[in-house]
């Protein structure tokens, strides 16, 4: 998975180097993003925008599950805890 400053998320099969799908939500750069360390049961990406929101997006219907606000600049960095129902982000 990759993002850049076109707020594109691209989601990349490596072995046959072609992109998969986009995921198009974020209205500004998007600095970071990851899959949740369980991805066999939740099938998500998470991504930290200039736009400051996260976003949570399900992989599998290609779609935005939730936007979450709080921050008043940007975001630069998100992490999901990796045992519990958290993210952290900064």
């Amino acid at each position: 998975v990759s993002v850049g400053d076109d707020y594109k998320i691209k989601v990349w099969d490596y072995k046959l180097r072609r992109c998969l799908f986009t995921l198009l939500g974020h209205l500004d750069y998007i600095r970071t993003v990851q899959f949740h360390p369980n991805p066999s049961q939740f099938p998500w990406i998470l991504s930290a925008s200039d736009d400051q929101t996260l976003r949570l997006w399900d992989f599998n219907k290609r779609s935005c599950l939730s936007v979450l606000t709080g921050h008043n600049h940007y975001v630069m960095c998100a992490a999901f805890h990796p045992s519990e129902d958290l993210i952290v982000s900064a």
